[in-house]
């Protein structure tokens, strides 16, 4: 409910957020560029009576000085019958330069207050900045939730390039957009009466003057008294005429002074309301206070960029989510079906049980995990279908579930049955899954079906457990479901480099192009340099699809799609199918693969140190962020092989990086020679030096299997126990990151 309630406004008022964001930005640089040129005299220097004797001088004809709030002084006047306007030195009264207004910014302030449609582009306008405050609110809201609360806002976000660039913009100009929503808001609300502008206490305008010899205007006792920093406006009395009067608008109020006697014949000082729209004025504008503007108008330019990216977020995850049909309300449905899904995947999983089971006569509901309702009315039956993100995690549509549940106090009344999607050869195997079988079964939830498992999106497994389902419920109940292939792409492969025979793990680093024979690369794209792979960089994982098989294998890249081609480190296993099939693959043969982005395994931007830490065929991507080090950053890299006769990946690349500084030392262990010294081994042995980069802010990258990965946190957090630090703490800083596998 919360991501629609943000996604929605902004997709309707997209464009007008966009023209009120980017007319902003320009009508922000005005202040800044008025002050730049203009001399603004310090408070207490000059009063508004020397200015104005100065400029009778050089003006005879002077009708009207003008402050603006920036401090900039123009003078309007008569002369030779023709009206004019300058820009006048408030030390000396002379002119500075003609006062032309900017056509542009005319143009560009008519389409920032009014779509340039007058009053129904007013509305607009105002309409469009309340969105702008909605969406700064619910996006503020949205991120808490997905983060885990507010305390946590600052936290890494893990995602894609677009979500993580829409996030980190909407952080950084969340308060400036807010500023600006909420102030234009207001203004909006004044010019339709919605809100007081406070200025309807206006001076009394004297019925009768004097009509003394009028004094010099220089002499005159209030304009004296009144400093040049509080003017905004005098007006000249009328030549020759005893009874006018001169006219003056200061910060505290306004009145018409005597210009014989040279006080004040009426007063009407500012009430709280007009200054506080004076003061919301100024903090929409930047107009007396330039440095606010430029600040206001930064975070403005973050909003198309916000918008494109907030737009390609909610196009990918539209387009990914299945089409449920005949989807019943929470209320009404006998039946519930739950989603966890990082991907997607799980959810076309989910599809098929909705369609079968709404065939099968029932009325089905189906929502992500999150959106876990306290009660279903009329619900016999709850399916929870979930995935398991990481090391035993849970996935983005169910990582407040358990919150969740645990605030559900009423006895169930429906049965449930949990279904698990992941991979067996991860250790935490539907963790998550079973994590929450057994929080249902804490709680006393009665089980439909014992908790079960997916390996690797089996169809076939999928189907069994439909079986069984349509035993428990009486009906013939058919899962066929069809995995969605990817867009792959072909790649032949151009180069190999092997290792590992010698010590029974036969490794191989493969380098592969986009046959030319595809049409993909073509004389002119050679030339500019394109390859027609689709882009990537090092950390990102290429799938690869087996012939015969819908599921893909997924390995780390070792390369960026710049470097003109695809590199992974494939280590051969016992009967594995696509290990077997790349290992035996020879030069010129192709695969079918596509890319899976990995942004969260990235070495962070900065001057601090990288620590890259792997085993084995971890070393491909870590390889590849040292390529790419070429502003010559801190990087250490900790990994360990068999046998550096045999399997020592990537030697002669590592020397030369040694020496051209773009990895800064090297420490690797073998552990057939070492005295069965491992990675993790070496860490303890240069604690020193480790506790001293980590003290210096290095982020860590960890690379390679599952058991490893584990021993390397045992390690760090032997580690850096004397810095009153611990590995669950670097990773919520961010400086701690893993591709496991």
């Amino acid at each position: 409910m919360l991501r629609q309630f943000h996604s929605l406004p902004g997709l309707i008022a997209a464009l007008f957020v966009i023209v009120l964001s980017v007319t902003g930005a320009i009508l922000s640089l005005n202040p800044a560029l008025e002050r730049a040129e203009t001399v603004v005299p310090a408070a207490g220097q000059i009063s508004v009576a020397e200015l104005a004797g100065k400029v009778a001088e050089h003006y005879p004809g002077a009708e009207q000085i003008e402050r603006t709030p920036s401090g900039t002084l123009i003078v309007y006047y008569t002369r030779d019958g023709q009206v004019g306007a300058d820009r006048v030195d408030p030390r000396t009264g002379q002119a500075v330069a003609p006062y032309e207004p900017s056509s542009f910014t005319s143009w560009v302030k008519n389409l920032h207050r009014s779509m340039l449609l007058d009053t129904p582009g007013r509305t607009m306008a105002g309409i469009t900045a309340l969105m702008m405050v909605v969406l700064a609110i619910s996006g503020a809201l949205l991120l808490a939730t997905r983060l885990g609360g507010w305390r946590q806002l600052l936290r890494p976000v893990r995602g894609t390039l677009s979500q993580r660039l829409h996030i980190e913009l909407g952080r950084a100009a969340i308060l400036g957009l807010l500023l600006s929503g909420l102030t234009g808001s207001y203004l909006s609300a004044t010019t339709f009466g919605l809100a007081s502008e406070g200025m309807e206490a206006e001076p009394e305008f004297p019925l009768e003057v004097d009509g003394g010899s009028p004094a010099a205007i220089d002499t005159l006792p209030v304009l004296k008294a009144t400093d040049l920093s509080d003017l905004r406006e005098l007006v000249y009395p009328y030549p020759d005429d005893p009874t006018d009067m001169v006219s003056l608008g200061t910060d505290q109020g306004a009145g018409y002074i005597d210009q014989a006697s040279g006080e004040w014949l009426s007063y009407q000082p500012h009430d709280a309301t007009h200054k506080f729209y004076e003061f919301i004025y100024m903090l929409h504008t930047g107009e007396g206070l330039w440095w606010l503007g430029l600040i206001l108008g930064l975070t403005a330019l973050t909003v198309p960029v916000m918008a494109v990216t907030g737009m390609t977020i909610w196009w990918k995850r539209h387009r990914s989510k299945p089409k449920l049909a005949a989807n019943s309300g929470p209320k009404a449905a006998d039946s519930v079906i739950l989603v966890g899904s990082e991907g997607n995947t799980t959810w076309g999983f989910a599809k098929t049980l909705h369609d079968s089971l709404v065939q099968a006569g029932h009325r089905v509901h189906t929502a992500p995990m999150n959106q876990q309702a306290p009660h279903y009315r009329s619900a016999k039956r709850l399916f929870i279908l979930t995935a398991t993100y990481g090391n035993g995690d849970a996935p983005a549509s169910a990582n407040r579930f358990l919150e969740r549940l645990e605030k559900i106090t009423d006895a169930p009344d429906l049965s449930v049955a949990v279904l698990g999607f992941g991979d067996r050869q991860f250790p935490q195997f539907c963790g998550f899954a079973k994590e929450v079988d057994s929080a249902l079964a804490a709680r006393g939830w009665p089980q439909l079906l014992p908790l079960d498992t997916i390996d690797r999106h089996s169809t076939q497994e999928f189907n069994r457990w439909g079986n069984a389902l349509g035993k428990v419920l009486g009906t013939e109940l058919t899962l066929v479901h069809t995995l969605v292939r990817p867009r792959t792409t072909s790649l032949a492969l151009v180069e190999r480099v092997d290792y590992g025979a010698a010590v029974q793990a036969p490794t191989a680093v493969l380098r592969f192009k986009v046959p030319e024979s595809s049409g993909k690369t073509t004389l002119l794209s050679r030339l500019l340099g394109r390859t027609g792979l689709p882009p990537f960089e090092a950390g990102d994982l290429v799938g690869i699809l087996p012939p015969g098989s819908q599921v893909p294998r997924f390995y780390s890249l070792a390369s960026a799609s710049k470097d003109g081609m695809l590199e992974i480190c494939v280590r051969q296993h016992p009967d594995g199918l696509c290990s077997g099939l790349l290992h035996t693959l020879p030069i010129g043969g192709t695969i079918e693969a596509f890319i899976q982005p990995n942004p969260d395994f990235r070495p962070a931007s900065g001057k601090a140190p990288v620590v890259l830490i792997g085993a084995g065929t971890g070393i491909g991507p870590l390889v590849g962020f040292i390529r790419h080090n070429n502003a010559h950053h801190p990087m250490h890299l900790y990994w360990g092989g068999r046998n550096p006769h045999s399997d020592f990946l990537y030697e002669p690349e590592l020397n030369t990086y040694l020496e051209d500084r773009r990895l800064t030392r090297l420490n690797a262990t073998f552990s057939r020679i070492d005295e069965h010294t491992y990675v993790q081994d070496k860490l303890i042995a240069n604690g020193p030096e480790l506790r001293r980069l980590i003290e210096r802010g290095a982020q860590i990258l960890v690379c390679g299997g599952r058991d490893m990965a584990s021993s390397v946190i045992t390690a760090l957090n032997e580690v850096i126990a004397p810095l009153d630090l611990d590995v669950a703490t670097l990773k919520a800083q961010g400086r701690y990151r893993e591709d496991v596998y």
